[in-house]
């Protein structure tokens, strides 16, 4: 087993944190200035600025992956970007999830990944020529429609918005919430999920479909605030959708395909958040060990009180045994398929957003009454990651996966004689 990187991964990963230390960096107190002047919901001039230099220096769509690990791809589309392996993505990530917007600039932002991805493996050409090119252009962007307040959405077959066949049209009715994305006003796609037969199977009865942000009967009620954080301007929306009206050529695959689309386009997203959530806990560590150094109480430095020894070491090794989980669940994504991963993105899943939630909460601790204010951005950071223990499905959700795969393992346990200790 080689944990060596090789040539191709380390050119990658270190081409985006160069990047991202000589012009992302030296630009944050910009970003900051102009993301809290005027109306919050708007486009910022500096990530517009850089996206053209990071794609003139091939830094462009790294998330989109080989065109020969893609089934089902008409070639004469074009696509553009670096067709990373999911496992040459995971390094890069983790370098752009230590300044939350960078991912922009790299036009691998969320819900967009997916959503390029869904469209590239699922939608026609022409689908693909009228939303996929200027989404990887970074001209437009897009929301992704899944969840509903008045259903436990972590079982989507709960999911109660329709998309009914009308002559040469779907109506969507319904209601979604967490649709992340919708408060940009570049956002003008939105790809919903719904029942499209309500007498179907179980796992047959979804569909998703492609939904122009401005048809009418579109209205964003309310935007959602995270621990009171609006995440402006991208922002997390309550959408109303009545008797919304798009051609029948919007569907997705097929009706009755949602649950597939839906599992070929969550496996890579799960990941992508994993990757980014190891960098924003080396930055939690990073500001956790400084701030115990600079600082004396009781005649000696605080970080020279064992408790936070403990607690630094067990952040150092937590983040170290979440890398290479992380970098397992890719590895084997690449290998053998973003099924045959299923167990190990589960795993990760849990395991990423706990770890970084725990060495947070310590760096909070550490930087003391300052942690919970907006002078440092630990306060921000825990609320964004608390919200994955949900996103793409629940904890629980993913612990019964693996649970489920473990007691598979002894199935016919009863079956053997018990041995006493």
């Amino acid at each position: 087993m080689d944990f060596e990187l090789s040539d191709r991964q380390r050119h990658f990963r270190d081409r985006v944190r160069s990047f991202i230390d000589t012009r992302i960096r030296p630009r944050h107190s910009d970003y900051l200035r102009q993301s809290h002047e005027g109306d919050r919901w708007k486009v910022i001039p500096v990530i517009e600025e850089l996206k053209p230099v990071a794609r003139a220096e091939g830094l462009w769509n790294l998330f989109m992956p080989p065109r020969g690990a893609l089934t089902h791809v008409d070639d004469s589309f074009a696509f553009e970007g670096e067709q990373l392996t999911n496992l040459e993505y995971a390094l890069c990530a983790e370098e752009m999830g230590r300044i939350g917007w960078a991912s922009e600039v790299f036009n691998c932002s969320a819900p967009d990944t997916g959503n390029m991805e869904v469209l590239l493996r699922y939608g026609t050409r022409e689908q693909k020529d009228e939303w996929l090119t200027p989404l990887m252009n970074g001209e437009i962007r897009s929301a992704f429609l899944m969840t509903e307040p008045a259903v436990a959405s972590s079982d989507a077959t709960n999911i109660e918005c329709s998309i009914i066949r009308d002559g040469d049209d779907y109506v969507i009715n319904g209601r979604k919430w967490w649709s992340s994305g919708v408060g940009d006003p570049r956002c003008k796609l939105a790809i919903v999920m719904g029942k499209s037969d309500p007498e179907g199977s179980r796992h047959g009865s979804q569909s998703m479909i492609l939904m122009p942000m401005d048809a009418p009967g579109v209205t964003i009620e309310r935007m959602l605030s995270v621990y009171g954080y609006d995440h402006a301007p991208h922002g997390h929306g309550e959408v109303v959708l009545d008797n919304v009206r798009v051609p029948a050529s919007n569907m997705l695959l097929g009706e009755g395909r949602g649950f597939e689309i839906a599992q070929g386009r969550l496996g890579p997203g799960r990941i992508h958040h994993c990757m980014r959530t190891i960098g924003v806990a080396e930055n939690a560590l990073e500001a956790m060990a400084r701030r115990l150094t600079s600082r004396v109480a009781f005649g000696k430095r605080i970080s020279d009180h064992s408790v936070w020894e403990q607690r630094v070491a067990r952040a150092r090794i937590d983040i170290e045994m979440s890398r290479l989980l992380c970098l397992k669940a890719a590895d084997v994504m690449d290998r053998a398929g973003n099924k045959a991963a299923k167990l190990e993105i589960a795993m990760i899943k849990v395991q990423a957003p706990t770890m970084a939630l725990q060495i947070l909460d310590d760096a909070v601790q550490a930087h003391g009454g300052g942690g919970v204010s907006g002078d440092f951005p630990l306060a921000h950071d825990w609320a964004a990651v608390r919200t994955l223990r949900f996103a793409d499905g629940p904890d629980e959700v993913h612990a019964r996966a693996i649970a489920r795969e473990e007691f598979g393992r002894y199935a016919d346990l009863k079956t053997r004689p018990t041995t006493a200790p």
